[in-house]
């Protein structure tokens, strides 16, 4: 525990030490690197809890419903 700790406050630092020159300049620099973790955040969150099983869902079904079709109507490999 005490290591991950350790290299929290690391990362903890070397982010502030980064940014803090930056936001006193008032540089637009930090401003786009949060909105982009904040994008990247919210899409993985969105796909994960929501899209992600409502598209698995439906290729499921989409699957079963192909393979009813096909055992009546048959297979063929050409259109």
């Amino acid at each position: 525990m005490a290591a991950i700790q350790a290299k929290f406050n690391s990362v903890l630092l070397s982010t502030a030490a980064y940014y803090r020159p930056l936001i006193r300049s008032g540089s637009v620099k930090p401003l786009w690197h949060l909105m982009i973790a904040t994008s990247v955040i919210m899409y993985t969150q969105n796909y994960i809890f929501n899209k992600g099983t409502k598209v698995q869902a439906a290729r499921k079904e989409q699957k079963l419903a192909l393979a009813e079709y096909y055992e009546k109507h048959g297979h063929t490999g050409h259109h």
